[in-house]
């Protein structure tokens, strides 16, 4: 498999000019998608801009610069996506990923303390040995609870250090949600309604807009509120 693409093959949510140059780094196997995801390089590089070149990038993390949800990055093609933390603490950059409202690819400015909790999606859950439930979670993340006290297409709030939920947001009516593809990628939206449906189609979420969409877009970001900084937003 090719470790490069080119440019005018990127993602749509890649918010970089694709006419400056021929090729892109094209990032690794990892806890996000293609589409909802870029590598470091391009990060440090094209939406932080502290490095110029992609070797410049390649030293940074070579030095232990960088850390994504906590951990030392050491793979300079490792895909950073939607809810991602990323530090540099020389620097003092402190920042998360998400979507514009025009459905690409940004990073958010955030306090230093906002950089030790990620918000996370449950995408699914299974009863493990021991009677536990086992929370599969967007990122390729899984917890262990005792109750069975979320459900699928619910948000929580992750503790990176402890790897404990602080918070949790159902996907109900007044949840603010963040839509992560379709026609209205990148908007902010509060639900309506949450329609589970009696046949193979997918749920539909409905919003106090009048824009409707499937589970499988919507990301829960709060309850009444955003309780991330969402683009545009001041600290």
């Amino acid at each position: 498999m090719s470790d490069h693409m080119k440019r005018l093959a990127m993602p749509r949510s890649w918010g970089i000019p694709k006419k400056t140059h021929v090729w892109a780094t094209k990032q690794n196997a990892g806890g996000h998608s293609v589409e909802d995801s870029m590598p470091v390089t391009i990060v440090l590089r094209d939406m932080l801009k502290v490095c110029d070149t992609a070797r410049e990038a390649h030293k940074i993390v070579a030095n232990r610069d960088v850390f994504v949800n906590g951990k030392k990055v050491k793979d300079p093609k490792m895909p950073v996506g939607i809810m991602d933390v990323i530090t540099i603490p020389k620097t003092g950059t402190y920042c998360r990923m998400l979507l514009n409202n025009k459905g690409k690819l940004t990073v958010v400015s955030i306090p230093e303390p906002n950089s030790h909790w990620i918000m996370c999606k449950v995408r699914g859950k299974t009863i493990v040995s021991g009677g536990k439930f086992q929370l599969n979670l967007s990122g390729g993340r899984n917890v262990l609870l005792n109750a069975n006290a979320y459900h699928t297409g619910d948000s929580v709030k992750l503790n990176l250090d402890s790897n404990e939920i602080i918070g949790g947001y159902p996907l109900a009516e007044g949840a603010v949600a963040l839509v992560t593809a379709g026609r209205h990628s990148g908007k902010i939206l509060t639900v309506k309604e949450y329609i589970e449906v009696k046949n193979p189609k997918s749920n539909i979420v409905t919003f106090q807009s009048g824009e409707e969409t499937v589970k499988d877009n919507v990301f829960v970001i709060g309850t009444g509120k955003p309780e991330i900084i969402i683009p545009g937003a001041s600290e």
